[in-house]
């Protein structure tokens, strides 16, 4: 019994993981950077600055594409669970409020991928079928 449990939870928690990497994205970091696998929900705290420092206590560069990218609406649709309309209406407020300023915008994949690979607590999301060279692919995950 507690064997078919633990198999239903890992089939769950590896579609749940898949379903995330089959949206038509990776999120990459930084070679330097420990981390293998993201937690949805942590991918998403660093891209709305709720999260700043990464656990090691390097700062964060989250790396946007802009918002005219089919990418980022993949991306913010799976990550964040809204459109890039309300991120940026977040963003505004953010702006505003004088509580922060969004990640820095780039016009393409290879210049993701350029920032990512030069900033030591680089992230950044590009097409899945980009090249990533030079920079590191994570598995980003539902559950964590």
């Amino acid at each position: 019994m507690m064997r078919k449990r633990i198999l239903a939870f890992a089939i769950v928690a590896g579609l749940g993981a898949a379903s995330v990497q089959a949206a038509g994205y990776k999120v990459i970091v930084n070679p330097a950077n420990p981390a293998t696998t993201l937690a949805k929900k942590d991918v998403s705290a660093l891209f709305l600055k709720k999260k700043v420092k990464w656990d090691d206590g390097a700062a964060v560069t989250a790396v946007d594409q802009t918002d005219k990218a089919a990418v980022r609406e993949s991306f913010t649709t799976s990550i964040h669970g809204k459109p890039v309309a309300a991120i940026k209406s977040y963003w505004q407020q953010q702006i505003f409020s004088g509580r922060g300023v969004p990640p820095v915008e780039q016009p393409s994949d290879s210049e993701v991928v350029a920032l990512v690979r030069s900033s030591p607590g680089g992230i950044g999301y590009v097409d899945a079928g980009a090249d990533t060279s030079g920079v590191k692919v994570v598995t980003i995950t539902t559950t964590q």
